[in-house]
């Protein structure tokens, strides 16, 4: 997940678990979406910002021995964790490549399939981050990302300071250069680069106080509301105002969560 050094979510061990988490919240629309693109035994892919490399390992059960995994990410701290448990399994197909899309020298004209999932939306420009990517593809290869439109955000009961939080993380997202809003932007960039959009499809998840969905966002909010702060999104008044609706709704066995859309963006080089 995360792309840039100063990644606004942070790089360490309590986020490493967070995105552990998160994973297994989201892996079945992930999974969902390398279904349709029918990702085969042998494809040569490349994760993007793929962090501690948990959508890695799944690739690699995909595409197996015959196949090869890279992750390109930024953080060595991720990288390491993700070596140690390659060395685990005795893969040798994972690898690791440190740097960003702006950054790094990709081979051109290489991979069957480029993913990237909730890093596109943290970059400070879109376009640059694609146009590695795409020279990257191989003729026929897949781009596939998976950001947020970020819209459908609710709690209910609605009613107290938490219904204003999309507001509040919308401007969070802003404030380390990224756009809430880039799931959106992506087809006019593919179009633009010659890129045929083949998959382009919303994705919301929604439970109760025990829901997989609920404890993700709890596990976010509980620790960034007071980023949040610390960024000047939120004062301390209005921060706290809303973390303690959030626990109070925590409590009520009526409370109902709503994730923002994740879209499923993916697309074909055709030359």
């Amino acid at each position: 997940m995360a792309q840039l050094p100063d990644y606004l979510l942070g790089v360490n061990q309590r986020e490493l678990e967070r995105l552990r988490f998160q994973h297994g919240v989201w892996k079945h629309v992930t999974e969902g979406l390398f279904d349709r693109m029918g990702v085969k035994p042998g494809w040569k892919c490349l994760d993007v910002g793929g962090g501690p490399g948990f959508v890695a390992m799944d690739l690699r059960d995909r595409v197996g021995e015959q196949g090869e995994v890279t992750v390109l990410e930024p953080s060595e701290f991720y990288l390491s964790w993700l070596k140690g448990e390659a060395q685990r399994r005795d893969w040798k197909n994972i690898h690791t490549l440190p740097g960003t899309s702006e950054s790094a020298q990709l081979p051109e004209k290489t991979y069957d399939l480029i993913f990237s999932r909730w890093v596109i939306g943290f970059v400070p420009s879109p376009e640059k981050f694609l146009e590695p990517l795409f020279r990257a593809l191989k003729p026929g290869g897949v781009i596939a990302l998976q950001d947020y439109v970020y819209e459908g955000l609710s709690l209910f009961p609605r009613g107290g300071p938490f219904d204003r939080m999309a507001d509040a993380v919308r401007a969070y997202w802003r404030s380390g250069g990224g756009d809430p809003y880039v799931g959106a932007r992506v087809p006019t960039i593919f179009r633009a680069h010659g890129i045929e959009l083949f998959d382009y499809s919303p994705h919301c998840l929604a439970g109760g106080t025990k829901s997989g969905v609920f404890e993700w966002a709890h596990r976010f909010f509980t620790v960034h509301i007071h980023h949040m702060v610390e960024k000047k999104v939120l004062t301390a008044e209005e921060g706290d105002a809303m973390l303690q609706d959030w626990l109070a709704h925590r409590d009520n066995p009526e409370t109902v969560f709503v994730s923002p859309i994740v879209m499923d963006m993916a697309g074909r080089r055709s030359h």
